[in-house]
């Protein structure tokens, strides 16, 4: 239909609603589209036909033309020049006209695969131009062609749901203009998986996070994009990994679930592929990828539990496995002459079980499993006021717990601090007491710690690992480390729960057993140490037993959660304050560790990072 024969409807149309009102209605009601015929769309539609046989034009011209002005016109047809770009954005920007949009995304997909080892489209109308016209087409079509598109379509100029795609999925607006989208996004993926340069990348994610709305409508490219940029999530540097995140957590928001539970599952994939090898640098970027997939799981809690259950509940089946595996038997004397065939057979039974057995403290005792750990930690301790991700502290604490206990081994104390300082986190963003001090003291108990010190051994950064040598745990500077850090996290435990009315019950048990220390070891600054620790820890039970004396409470009284709460605001308490003179002594320590690089000349005596 032609623009005359089009305008001849329409004003049949109009003569029919004035001459026979009630059959108007009836087309209103069972023929929507023949009465909905929109003018602007009848100008689109002509000029995308008229562009149409004007490219088929030009094909015949180029299959069917064998004389020598053809073959010169080829060549030229083929070039893009800057002022052909020029020309279609202004024209572009002063009205929107179709035929210049078409023009450019061509333009743009040629640009797209501009290099491609393929070489060019020889079917494409244009395929060839210069590296500034390349990007002109470039800058031009990212930076505006979101809103060209949202303007074409009738949509708000930012922002949106799925839904609002959905909606608009069935009118003859998005029939003829859904093609010019899927080349916009199918285009820009390409020039993504073959971009090297970081900078670019980001621009680009940056500036297609705007679209992501009419992902809606293309899920195969929606799980291609997220692919890509989970890639560069996980390993791209400088501002490229924030750039890829806010792409992932915005298509998240638009579009919902769909696209939610894809992202949590790469993430999370992307996040224990990182996780293999840990060394002190590479600890940020863990941190960093920790902290993105907490926040994403923001965007719809109930969604994250159902995903946090499952993968916790499988660190919680690896543990199993590891606790029920069988243990080396004893070697028992037999009698009589069986008695080698016997111990044959024993021995032939004890191998597989203790290689076994070593081989699930291998899954459990290794850095992918203990940075899930503290990933999951970080989630519940952020999440801990949300009725959908409180109840999973619990089991998460049995984990952790259990995989405390599993080797009690002096080689493995950096691992055992890290499932304490997960403990202490989760207790105090709960509110819920953890027996944390049973695990620590019990590492006061170990006979390593009772001997004296046969080197001094080099500063040991516990952060960075996870079970140090034998050699290691003579040192002196491993002995410091272990005392230290007891002291440091104890005091983390009971400064949290110094202002409660039932400090002196529960600080008891630990202070019978740092005394016992101070009598069998025989180190004196560890005696020192351990001396002071006992007379904080005194300092408050006073503190606690003079409020305790002026106040008529039951143990289930309810007002005793609000026990000394101005007092805690204000951070009076004896251990309190302690607390914070430790951990400006602990923050000193790692300093030292990190200050490796010396200075010359008038600074020669400092140290620098």
């Amino acid at each position: 239909m032609d623009k005359k024969e089009a305008k001849e409807h329409i004003g049949t149309l109009r003569r029919l609603q004035e001459k026979d009102p009630e059959f108007y209605e009836f087309l209103k009601e069972h023929d929507k589209e023949l009465l909905e015929f929109d003018e602007e769309d009848l100008d689109d539609d002509a000029q995308t036909d008229a562009e149409e046989d004007e490219e088929e034009t030009d094909a015949d011209i180029v299959e069917h033309s064998d004389g020598e002005a053809a073959k010169e016109e080829e060549p030229l047809r083929n070039v893009i020049t800057s002022d052909m770009v020029d020309s279609w954005c202004n024209e572009i920007l002063d009205g929107q006209k179709l035929g210049a949009v078409r023009s450019l995304l061509r333009a743009f997909r040629s640009a797209c695969h501009y290099g491609d080892d393929s070489g060019d489209d020889p079917t494409a109308k244009f395929s060839t131009m210069s590296s500034s016209v390349f990007n002109k087409i470039m800058l031009f079509v990212l930076n505006e062609m979101d809103g060209i598109l949202r303007g074409l379509l009738k949509l708000p100029p930012s922002g949106g749901k799925k839904e609002m795609i959905t909606n608009i999925m069935t009118t003859r607006r998005w029939k003829n203009y859904s093609n010019l989208v899927k080349s916009y996004l199918g285009n820009s993926l390409h020039v993504l998986n073959q971009m090297t340069d970081n900078e670019m990348i980001a621009f680009m994610l940056r500036r297609l996070k705007y679209s992501s709305i009419f992902f809606a409508a293309f899920p195969a490219l929606l799980r291609k994009y997220i692919k890509v940029a989970l890639h560069f999530w996980g390993t791209g540097s400088s501002a490229l990994p924030v750039v890829s995140f806010l792409f992932l957590r915005d298509s998240s928001i638009r579009l919902g679930s769909d696209c939610l539970d894809d992202c949590i599952r790469g993430m999370y994939k992307a996040y224990v592929l990182n996780c293999h090898f840990v060394n002190s640098t590479k600890l940020q970027h863990i941190q960093f990828l920790s902290n993105c997939l907490t926040e994403l799981l923001r965007v719809d809690i109930p969604l994250a539990y159902q995903h946090a259950f499952v993968y916790i509940r499988q660190l919680a089946m690896v543990l199993k496995e590891a606790l029920s595996c069988p243990t080396k038997k004893k070697k028992t004397k037999t009698k009589g002459k069986d008695e080698p065939s016997s111990s044959k057979k024993e021995k032939g039974r004890e191998a597989p079980s203790s290689s076994a057995k070593k081989e699930t403290f291998r899954k459990v005792y290794q850095w992918k499993y203990i940075n899930c750990l503290e990933l999951w930690t970080g989630v519940v301790c952020a999440y801990s006021s949300e009725a959908d991700l409180r109840p999973l502290a619990y089991p998460l604490t049995q984990i952790i717990t259990g995989v405390t206990r599993l080797v009690p081994s002096a080689c493995y104390f950096p691992l055992r601090l890290r499932c304490v300082r997960m403990l202490n986190r989760i207790s105090a963003s709960t509110g819920t007491f953890i027996p944390v001090s049973l695990l620590l003291l019990d590492i006061l108990d170990m006979k390593e710690l009772r001997i004296p010190p046969t080197g001094v051994g080099k500063a040991i950064d516990m952060f960075s690992v996870l079970k140090v040598s034998k050699s290691t745990l003579k040192t002196r500077a491993f002995q410091e480390a272990c005392i230290f850090s007891v002291v440091e996290e104890l005091i983390e435990h009971l400064a949290h729960w110094s202002y409660s009315i039932a400090f002196s019950e529960l600080s008891f048990v630990p202070s019978v057993r740092l005394r016992n220390f101070c009598k069998s070891t025989k180190v004196e600054r560890f005696r020192r140490e351990v001396r002071h620790l006992i007379h904080q820890i005194e300092a408050n039970s006073n503190f606690i037993n003079k409020r305790r004396a002026t106040i008529l409470l039951s143990p289930n009284d309810p007002a005793a959660e609000s026990f000394l709460e101005d007092e805690k605001k204000l951070g009076t308490s004896p251990l309190s304050q302690y607390a914070a003179t430790l951990r400006q002594r602990a923050q000193e320590r790692m300093g030292a560790l990190t200050e490796s690089s010396v200075l010359f000349g008038d600074s020669s005596s400092k140290f620098g990072n």
